[in-house]
C-alpha cells in the first residue's frame, strides 16, 4: 500500500501487548514506514543504565522519559510511534492525555501471538527486552483491557508486510 506520508496526520499511535509478542518488531516497521520517530520502553530502560531494574519507581520513571521524548516530538509536529506493554490503564492514561494536551489524534494498535509463539520467543535472548515467559505470564494475569477501540494484529498469524498495511489502512482510511 502505497501512502502519502505528507497527508498523515501527525497522530501519537500506542503499539502495545504482551512480552514476546512481536511489538517492536512491527512498531519499528510502522514507524520506518511512517518516517517517525520510535520509541521504545525497552530501549529507554537500557540507554538510562536500568536494565534488570523493575521496581515500579523505576518503570515509572522509564514511562516518564518515554512520555518526555514523545512530548518533544510532538512539540515539533512530528508524529510518534510507541512501544510498551501499556498493561494498565494509568499507563494508558499518561498517553491520552499527551494526546489531548497536543491536540494529536491517538492511535492503539494491540499485538498479539499464541502462547506457544510467546514461550519460543521470550525463551532466547533479545536486543534489549529481558521479559522472560515468568515475567510475560505475570503481565498477562495483570493485563487490563483497552476501554476503546483499538486495530488487533496477530504476529503469528500475519507477516510484518501485511500488519504494516493493515495498519495503515486502519489509521489513514
Amino acid at each position: 500500500m502505497q501512502v502519502d506520508t505528507n497527508n498523515i496526520p501527525n497522530s501519537l499511535i500506542v503499539v502495545f501487548g504482551l512480552p514476546g509478542t512481536g511489538k517492536t518488531t512491527f512498531a519499528k516497521a510502522l514507524a520506518a514506514h511512517l518516517n517517525w520517530p520510535h520509541f521504545n520502553t525497552d530501549v529507554i530502560r537500557s540507554e538510562l543504565g536500568k536494565r534488570q531494574e523493575y521496581d515500579e519507581p523505576t518503570k515509572a520513571w522509564v514511562y516518564t522519559q518515554l512520555l518526555e521524548r514523545t512530548a518533544t516530538e510532538l512539540e515539533k509536529g512530528r508524529g510518534v510511534v510507541l512501544d510498551g506493554t501499556f498493561y494498565t490503564e494509568d499507563l494508558r492514561e499518561a498517553c491520552r492525555n499527551l494526546a489531548a494536551h497536543y491536540r494529536r489524534p491517538l492511535r492503539w494498535i494491540q499485538v498479539s501471538a499464541s502462547e506457544d509463539v510467546i514461550r519460543e520467543r521470550v525463551s532466547g535472548p533479545r536486543p534489549y527486552s529481558e521479559a522472560d515467559f515468568q515475567v510475560y505470564q505475570k503481565i498477562r494475569d495483570r493485563f487490563e483491557p483497552l476501554k476503546e477501540p483499538a486495530l488487533k494484529l496477530s504476529s503469528d498469524a500475519m507477516q510484518l508486510p501485511e500488519m504494516v498495511v493493515r495498519a495503515m489502512k486502519y489509521l489513514f482510511q
